[in-house]
């Protein structure tokens, strides 16, 4: 079992805090053959390539940005942006870091790609305040790109101007959400938008906005180069490509690993990540982070991709996979989680807002046992059901998935906890 690096090409192996460094390494090719092609082209290799937002959606790339590129403004001065999503706040994620890190420019390079693409004049970073190495390379790679002539106006002489500048978010959760991410670069408080519209069509202060992940665009670079078609012959047909699965629990090797979509989830624990410590028995993973699933051992075969997962009750999300050994309480984790879901809903809906706080209530009454706890563990399943049905953002949206696995297949536990 081995990694198949493409967003961690370069990471660990060379200076990221030299822009030298990483032309050296075929940096910003992909810049110069994008700019050298027709927009519309551009779009239509993403589209073959089969890249799927590496943020958790699974969206095609390539289809978010024909929608983008082909929005009309209903006011008169029209602008495009481009907005990355560097928050990661997802518990359990820490795969963006590492690009941001240790590979800034090839960040930068798949950015300037995309907003090439769908014609964006603007562009913005978001990155959680708390990533202070972060912050700091990705604004040196953003100064030493612009005085090579990578950013700024008539890019290497393509007539192509754009800008991008750092925002820096506050730790909110929910800001991970493209329209609250939206609201907060807007220097608003961060709520959820109703939607539709979509950004593609009003985002950042009303424009086409195309919203994509860190992970998502560095893969942008390597296709341009490389063509659709070798993209296509990495991973597996309905999700092609490389993903980054950050391994964190009860394993001897916890980190980031980049493999080939469709690697197992045994594969990854038990052969990357190194097995579980002291020889203990697998329990179970919590794949996706804390809006993740729950998955038992009959699910190590399982195929690390979007559709094998999803046909299976499962989501692959982030890419996040925390792993429990036979000691550690199903019911514990849940609580945890639902305590992380309630401190970070914003309380715009009610739903959300004072759902996530009876669920707690729940969890902590079945925990406590007693002779109605069945009952108890079906209506902890149908608040989180109503919560997914009516709340206004995928936070209130979120809790059902992990409860739903759990009562799935750790029922027994839920009922029988002390």
């Amino acid at each position: 079992m081995s990694v198949h690096r493409i967003a961690l090409k370069n990471a660990g192996r060379i200076d990221p805090a030299k822009i030298d460094d990483y032309i050296a390494a075929g940096g910003y090719q992909g810049l110069k053959q994008a700019l050298r092609m027709p927009s519309d082209k551009i779009i239509y290799q993403l589209i073959q390539s089969g890249l799927r937002g590496r943020g958790g959606a699974g969206f095609s790339t390539g289809m978010k940005k024909k929608f983008t590129s082909e929005a009309s403004c209903m006011l008169l001065e029209c602008m495009r942006y481009i907005v990355c999503n560097a928050d990661e706040g997802e518990p359990g994620t820490f795969k963006d870091r590492i690009i941001m890190e240790q590979d800034p420019h090839l960040l930068i390079e798949g950015m300037i790609i995309a907003a090439y693409a769908v014609g964006a004049e603007k562009g913005y970073i978001y990155i959680r305040g708390e990533y202070h190495k972060s912050v700091d390379m990705i604004g040196n790679a953003l100064e030493s790109s612009a005085k090579h002539g990578f950013l700024g106006d008539d890019i290497l002489g393509s007539g192509y101007s754009l800008t991008i500048d750092i925002k820096l978010g506050g730790g909110s959760y929910l800001c991970g959400e493209e329209f609250t991410l939206l609201e907060s670069i807007e220097g608003k408080r961060g709520y959820p938008r109703i939607k539709p519209p979509y950004p593609a069509e009003k985002g950042l202060f009303g424009m086409p906005t195309l919203i994509n992940n860190v992970e998502t665009l560095s893969h942008i670079p390597a296709i341009i180069r490389n063509g659709a078609e070798w993209y296509k012959s990495i991973g597996n047909d309905k999700s092609p490509g490389t993903k980054i699965f950050s391994i964190s629990g009860d394993v001897k090797n916890p980190g980031n690993f980049e493999v080939e979509m469709g690697t197992s989830l045994k594969d990854l624990i038990f052969g990357l990540a190194g097995g579980m410590p002291g020889d203990k028995n697998f329990k179970a993973a919590l794949l996706g982070g804390a809006a993740g699933t729950f998955v038992p051992e009959s699910y190590l075969e399982v195929s690390m991709d979007f559709d094998s997962l999803q046909q299976r009750d499962a989501v692959l999300g982030s890419g996040a996979i925390i792993v429990m050994a036979e000691e550690q309480s199903i019911p514990a984790m849940l609580h945890s989680i639902l305590r992380f879901f309630a401190h970070e809903s914003c309380g715009k809906c009610v739903p959300c807002r004072v759902g996530t706080r009876q669920l707690i209530i729940l969890l902590e009454k079945i925990m406590a046992g007693g002779p109605d706890v069945r009952d108890d563990v079906d209506q902890l399943l149908n608040q989180s059901e109503v919560m997914a049905a009516t709340s206004l953002c995928p936070l209130g949206q979120s809790p059902v998935l992990p409860i739903k696995s759990a009562v799935r297949h750790f029922r027994r536990e839920l009922e029988r906890y002390k």
